[in-house]
């Protein structure tokens, strides 16, 4: 493995918060991996973050046995598991914030031994929002001497805004990102800024939550970015759902499979938490879906009139 090789990313990608929910078992959340590595996915995603370390423990005993160049893994850092420490006891979280470089490489290597692998390919800066500056100045250029010594192929940073992700890619050389919620059906900021970036400086982007957690596809009680829904993204969704629903194809199908119409977007991470839910994405992944249904979104001004869409 050499530094600066970077992975080609597959369409689709198997995320891996939902399986570490205190409310799946071990066993569904297993069958739900079987379920993915049994349909062809071989990119997984995880971090500390979820579960506290639950989600990576549960992709070690899964992919325990199997061929280490046979898939993809990428986890995050910038959150250590610390569910003892002092700081969390106002925050009710298992983890604490670092970004300095020995945060980065310990969390770095814990993530390695509750996985139960010698490395992982990608690693992203995780939600930095308030900690750019160490983010910059520990976190950086700790993952970019990583990459340049082989020890990950690529490195990035994953967020649930579009702006920093923009200004990572101009003032890095970040290969990747991991843009959470900020191109879907329901919010296209990241054309603004962060697809443009990304397309001119090469930059993969990996789009997730582009579900918004079941929201677009009229899952009662969501929430929208974290918070309950205002009436205006509630008006949005119903009419998205209206369009997508005259021309036959589920609200969740369209959303899927929106962001791949950009050319900078080159994988969708999906989050099932069950393997009906993960057969139901790929299902939904691969309906084929009209160039009509594009059109009507962008005539009633639900999407951009110059948005990239999915070629039928």
């Amino acid at each position: 493995m050499t530094g600066g090789t970077r992975p080609t990313l597959p369409r689709l990608a198997f995320g891996a918060a939902a399986i570490a929910q205190p409310e799946v078992s071990p066993d569904q959340a297993l069958d739900c991996f079987e379920a993915a590595w049994d349909s062809g996915m071989r990119y997984f995603d995880t971090a500390p973050m979820y579960g506290g370390g639950h989600s990576e423990r549960l992709l070690g005993v899964a992919l325990r046995g199997r061929p280490r160049a046979d898939y993809l893994l990428s986890t995050k850092v910038g959150r250590l598991v610390r569910p003892d420490h002092p700081d969390t006891a106002q925050t009710q979280a298992e983890w604490i914030y670092d970004f300095s470089r020995e945060g980065v490489l310990t969390s770095l290597e814990e993530s390695l031994h509750r996985l139960g692998v010698d490395s992982v390919d990608m690693v992203y800066i995780h939600d930095p929002d308030d900690h750019w500056q160490q983010a910059l100045d520990g976190a950086w250029p700790t993952l970019a001497r990583l990459r340049d010594e082989g020890v990950v192929r690529a490195i990035g940073a994953g967020m649930i805004q579009a702006p920093m992700l923009a200004r990572f890619i101009r003032e890095t050389d970040v290969d990747l990102v991991l843009a959470a919620g900020v191109y879907t059906l329901l919010d296209t900021q990241a054309m603004d800024e962060l697809l443009p970036e990304a397309e001119k400086r090469g930059v993969a982007v990996v789009a997730a939550q582009s579900l918004h957690g079941g929201l677009i596809d009229g899952v009662t009680n969501a929430t929208f970015r974290y918070r309950p829904m205002d009436d205006e993204t509630r008006a949005k969704t119903t009419r998205i759902a209206k369009v997508c629903h005259e021309f036959g194809i589920p609200t969740a199908a369209a959303a899927l499979q929106f962001p791949l119409g950009h050319p900078a977007v080159q994988c969708v991470l999906t989050g099932p938490a069950s393997r009906d839910q993960l057969m139901e994405n790929l299902a939904w992944a691969a309906l084929p879906i009209p160039s009509g249904l594009w059109e009507q979104l962008r005539h009633e001004g639900l999407l951009p009139p110059d948005v990239p869409v999915p070629k039928a």
